[in-house]
């Protein structure tokens, strides 16, 4: 065997049984062999024989520290370990964070084959698919009509946030997507030429991986970010998202026409939540740079309609409008004279180019045939495309439409010229700060920030009324005011250019009271975004919910803010609809993992009453991220396990990190994943939701019970992280939280403040933090506290309360998602890995008495798990997932002990400023990406 194959953990026996014929998944073993094999061969051409060999020694010897416990294992990795030389030891983290990369893109792949192998089986319709919701929705007797009409008025939209660890250069992104294509081209019947020419390829394109930097070693700037986000707009959603609207008319047999139930938003570029470097400024690149991706698709689209339009009125006839629009165009070559749509074409490609440079559009590639005026906005354009559609539908070419045509005209519905829509967001005390400032300045209020609620509401009530305004260009205002002044104005003049869509929603971050809305209002009609007198408001107000206390109060505030006279006639313009968000990482950081996602049910609970007894429309943005503890999961899940009455056809989730580029780098499963969305809305929003007595106490008991649980759970996990001695200390050496935040992973700081308080670290760099030790605590800890309590508390009961749990685990979605997710994030937990971390803590007693701790929670929570589930070990629901992460740990094991042995060393070296190596700080980089990559959803 070629030495280089043991590179693969399915070559060794010790990690994965061989592959047995009828293995519907031996073809991804068979692809991870490959990758594996040819990532070994250009280690060792490229590093050398001895490093190769150093890799493999270390790989063998992380398996048998894992498998056999074995504590010479581990002393002899801590040797290899500390052996290495600088240079070999990032290229050793480069060889295993690779691997992580590679498995994903075999992986990916396989769920690709695997669905195709299903479509043409002619299997019945696949769970989480359109088809299947729609199959299940008519069995509820929903006929199409009814979802017609709901998918016409709904709003589902996924909204893409910057992550600190998952900004890839455009450069591994290009030879990634290589390789994906290379990969599904050996499923095809190829001659063995093609064969061994494809496998050169992907020889060539892992060899080019390995001679690019994989990682951006300047500090990221939002600019970094914005096109980072935009690659997945080039290889996924412009294609993908009209083509699924496709695949759904398809599956209702019927046109929706211009609907736009799914459409996409971003926070990079908008998000200045704790993040000094976003500004006006940054927003309008972020436009800039969204409408010179959609317009170099559009003229590209046009071009390549211009070629494929040859149809000549010397054979088939076209409409009079059609005529119109050629002889508007600035093409007069008289060998185009019979062919209209050509001409017309380049009529339209004209006008697109006006527009993008209007806009602020890069130049196109290909030059214009002669001016054109540009478009007043999308719908021009729409309109002159759907003069070409209608008449090829009405003159025998309706067939020619389809391959291109109809994409450009429903791209142009969903994306405009913005592409997608930008939010703004601020925390609420920048807010008051700011009009502190103003209302002394103008005279009105010296002391604004000290007066009480009703006082503030009151003040801010009738300074919303007042016609004059408080700013003056006369006067001097601090820097913080004036750049908050700047965004907003931005957004004004962005909306003016790029359309209405473009940005819509202000998300007031720590919102803890009705004032805290009251006062962005009263800043929009500083500059010109809400018109009192028209009771207009431009851009809605959307109050961020995010701290335990804060999910509590949340639907009184909401009551209370809907009450208004003068905000129910803003919501009253707004279609009677009102969003609300609702954060998923503080409430987390705040009362560990069962506690916040009893609160969020809670929340929205409360919010659909009041809501009703409103009269308005809610829709809910849930703050999501790659983490279990975050809020992360199977989104299709996510949605289901919502409340009765929480997703009505309005919902809008936040995708980030790597997150992003395991659901939307391949063009395949993005769709999929976008899919599942629409899915998951038309079942929870749709499916009639049953009044059974029986069922409603028996609902009524299980929050109940979940309602205990969440108090002990929260007893538990406050305990540990708030009010232990030490625990701060612990944390900060125990995990890489101080190199991420050292090494300016991304553009925004790991804390709002320069404190080691954990209530003031940002929730991504905590819950990542816990996941690069492979501890992942705060998707898990408290569980086993509390069910283990709550059994124990009355021993006579004890079986009876056991089969509560277990009948809560088998008819409840909200608890079943719950523990499915927990289950996740247990199978990729690893004492023996975290105890490696915790040996970076210089206190030995804190670092026992903090660590046997935790270890005792995790047997508990194990335990517990297992009684509830009845699953003896994890994932027993999922076999490829479990597998999956199982030949994972031989690659992902490795990259965890280099991060302790570069973590060592790197805090050793900072004792002495003149000592510090940036090869170290690289090295960790590198190893926090490739665990992060390995893991798939630790952000």
């Amino acid at each position: 065997m070629n030495k280089a194959a043991n590179l693969d953990p399915q070559a060794d026996p010790q990690t994965a049984a061989p592959v047995q014929a009828g293995d519907k998944d031996a073809p991804l073993k068979e692809d991870i062999r490959l990758l594996g094999r040819l990532l070994g061969d250009v280690l060792r051409n490229q590093e050398g024989e001895a490093v190769f060999d150093v890799v493999e020694t270390i790989r063998q010897t992380a398996v048998r520290f894992r498998r056999e416990d074995d504590p010479q294992a581990g002393e002899e990795l801590t040797t290899l370990l500390k052996k290495l030389t600088r240079e070999e030891t990032n290229s050793v983290v480069r060889a295993f964070s690779y691997f992580s990369h590679l498995a994903n893109i075999a992986e990916d792949q396989h769920h690709v084959r695997r669905r195709r192998a299903h479509q043409l089986a002619g299997s019945k319709a696949q769970p989480a698919s359109v088809a299947y919701a729609l199959a299940r929705l008519q069995d509820a007797g929903v006929g199409r009509e009814q979802v017609k009409a709901f998918l016409r008025e709904a709003l589902i939209s996924p909204v893409l946030t910057a992550h600190p660890t998952e900004v890839q250069r455009k450069s591994i992104l290009d030879a990634e997507h290589d390789i994906a294509r290379l990969l599904a081209e050996r499923d095809l019947p190829l001659t063995p030429k093609e064969r061994a020419h494809n496998l050169m390829l992907l020889q060539a394109r892992v060899a080019t991986l390995w001679q690019t930097r994989m990682l951006r070693y300047e500090k990221l700037t939002v600019a970094d970010e914005i096109e980072n986000a935009l690659s997945y707009y080039r290889t996924t959603f412009l294609r993908e998202l009209p083509a699924m609207y496709d695949d759904i008319e398809d599956e209702l047999q019927a046109e929706l026409g211009d609907a736009t139930y799914l459409q996409m938003g971003s926070w990079i570029g908008g998000d200045r939540d704790g993040n000094p470097n976003v500004n006006a400024g940054t927003m309008q690149r972020a436009l800039v740079r969204h409408a010179t991706t959609i317009f170099d698709f559009y003229l590209d689209e046009v071009h390549a309609l211009g070629a494929e339009l040859s149809t000549s009125t010397l054979l088939v006839p076209a409409d009079a409008a059609l005529e119109a629009l050629a002889a508007a165009s600035p093409d007069t070559s008289p060998h185009r004279a019979d062919e209209p749509y050509r001409r017309a074409l380049i009529g339209i490609y004209a006008r697109l180019a006006s527009t993008a440079r209007l806009l602020g559009a890069t130049n196109p590639l290909r030059k214009e045939v002669g001016h054109a005026d540009a478009y007043g906005g999308p719908a021009e354009l729409q309109a002159e495309l759907q003069v070409l559609a209608d008449s090829l539908a009405n003159n025998h070419g309706a067939i020619l439409v389809k391959p291109r045509l109809a994409g450009l005209l429903r791209a142009v519905a969903i994306f405009g010229f913005h592409l997608a829509s930008l939010d703004m967001r601020q925390s609420s005390d920048i807010h008051e700060r700011v009009l502190a400032e103003l209302f002394k300045g103008a005279g009105v209020e010296a002391n604004y920030a000290g007066l009480d609620e009703a006082a503030k509401v009151k003040l801010l009530l009738a300074e919303i009324a007042h016609p004059r305004l408080l700013t003056t260009p006369y006067a001097a205002y601090s820097d913080e005011t004036q750049s908050e002044l700047g965004v907003l104005r931005a957004a004004r003049e962005i909306r003016q250019r790029y359309g209405a869509r473009a940005i819509r929603n202000y998300i007031i971050s720590h919102t803890e009271t009705v004032s805290d809305l009251l006062e962005v209002l009263l800043l929009q009609k500083e500059t010109g975004l809400l018109r009192p007198g028209d009771k207009e408001c431009d851009v809605m107000v959307i109050p961020l919910f995010e701290t335990i206390p804060d999910l509590q109060r949340a639907s009184e505030i909401m009551g209370e803010w809907m009450a208004i006279p003068g905000v129910k006639e803003l919501i009253e313009h707004q279609g009677r609809l009102q969003e609300v968000m609702l954060g998923y990482s503080d409430s987390n950081k705040d009362g560990g993992f069962l506690t916040s996602n009893w609160e969020l049910y809670q929340a929205e609970l409360k919010l659909v009453k009041v809501f009703e007894q409103a009269g308005v429309k809610l829709r809910l943005f849930h703050g999501r991220g790659g983490t279990v503890g975050r809020g992360g999961g199977p989104s299709y899940d996510a949605i289901l396990a919502q409340p009765p009455g929480t997703v009505n056809g309005q919902i809008r989730l936040t995708e980030q990190g790597e997150i992003i580029s395991s659901k939307f780098s391949n063009p395949e499963i993005g769709r999929r994943n976008l899919e599942l969305l629409v899915a998951a809305t038309l079942e929870a929003g749709l499916m009639p939701h049953g009044v059974d007595p029986v069922q409603v106490a028996r609902l009524a008991e299980y929050e109940k019970v979940m309602a205990e649980l969440s108090e002990r759970a929260y007893r538990a996990y406050r305990n540990l992280v708030y009010e232990t001695p030490g625990f701060t200390d612990y944390f900060f050496a125990a995990t890489p939280i101080a190199e991420i935040a050292e090494l300016n992973l991304g553009s925004r700081p790991a804390s709002r403040k320069s404190t080691r308080r954990i209530e003031d670290l940002r929730a991504i760099p905590w819950g990542f933090s816990w996941g690069q030790c492979r501890l992942l605590l705060p998707g898990w800890y408290g569980f086993g506290a509390a069910v283990s309590g709550w059994l124990g508390e009355d021993e006579g009961k004890r079986e009876e309360r056991l089969a509560l749990l277990q009948e809560m685990f088998r008819q409840w979605p909200f608890f079943a998602t719950l523990l499915s997710n927990m289950d996740m994030v247990l199978a990729k937990t690893d004492l023996p890995i975290a105890g490696r971390y915790a040996e970076l803590v210089p206190d030995v007693e804190l670092r026992e008495r903090i660590f046997k701790r935790i270890a005792a929670e995790y047997g508990a929570t194990l335990r517990c798990l297992e009684q509830v589930t009845g699953a003896a070990y994890r994932l027993a629901s999922n076999p490829l997932l479990a597998r999956s992460i199982q030949n994972r740990f031989a690659y992902l094991d490795p990259l965890n002990h280099l991060q302790v042995e570069l973590i060592q060393r790197h805090r050793a070296l900072s004792q002495d400023p003149e000592q510090i190596d940036v090869r170290v700080h690289r090295g960790i980089h590198l190893s926090i990406n490739g665990v992060a990559a390995g893991l798939r959803n630790t952000g």
